[in-house]
């Protein structure tokens, strides 16, 4: 069975920015592509224990494996050397790709303390956007009391849109919580 954002995208978000973006082939329609979660160690590198944990909030919140990422080359201000572990990473894509992305937006986000929405400014001029999400605690696959310590995650969003009016038509159409401008907010 799909999930059910992907069959929202199918019937009614490719329709919808169709007629918005003035396309008229359904495959020049912007679609999502992958999700990429990152979450870094910071200086508690050295502490097997940190790197079991950010990976299995990782697994926890994104329903597979992430992969360890390593240093490229040595940064003696900053105490690193190469090939020493910093951090994880997952990569989504298709059914997790979708059913993240929904419990991202309905479940995730709601949960942040005075949620205004999510600004517009995590666009790379591509079409990816990314956000950074400083307590992995809201998502309800954590547990509390499990955590060792709070730390941050990196989420970018990749798609195939041409430019980022085209992949913020497509993350609002599939229920990203932007925020308000002061002037749409008097219009609108």
């Amino acid at each position: 069975m799909a999930p059910r954002l992907k069959t929202e995208y199918e019937e009614r978000v490719k329709t919808a920015l169709m007629k918005k973006l003035g396309h008229r082939n359904p495959m020049q329609v912007p679609k999502l592509v992958k999700i990429v979660l990152n979450r870094g160690i910071g200086s508690t590198k050295d502490n097997p224990k940190v790197i079991d944990s950010a990976m299995d909030d990782l697994t926890a919140i994104s329903g597979q494996k992430p992969v360890l990422t390593k240093a490229r080359r040595s940064i003696a201000q900053f105490k690193l050397r190469e090939d020493q572990t910093i951090g994880c990473k997952v990569t989504l894509r298709r059914e997790r790709m979708y059913e993240f992305y929904d419990r991202l937006v309905n479940f995730a986000l709601p949960q942040l303390r005075d949620f205004q929405g999510i600004s517009d400014k995590g666009f790379d001029g591509r079409g990816n956007f990314s956000i950074g999400l400083r307590d992995q605690t809201i998502f309800p696959e954590i547990t509390y009391d499990k955590v060792a310590s709070i730390a941050g995650i990196t989420i970018t969003i990749c798609t195939n849109a041409r430019n980022n009016e085209e992949a913020k038509a497509l993350l609002a159409e599939l229920g990203m919580p932007f925020e308000r401008r002061k002037e749409e907010a008097k219009v609108g």
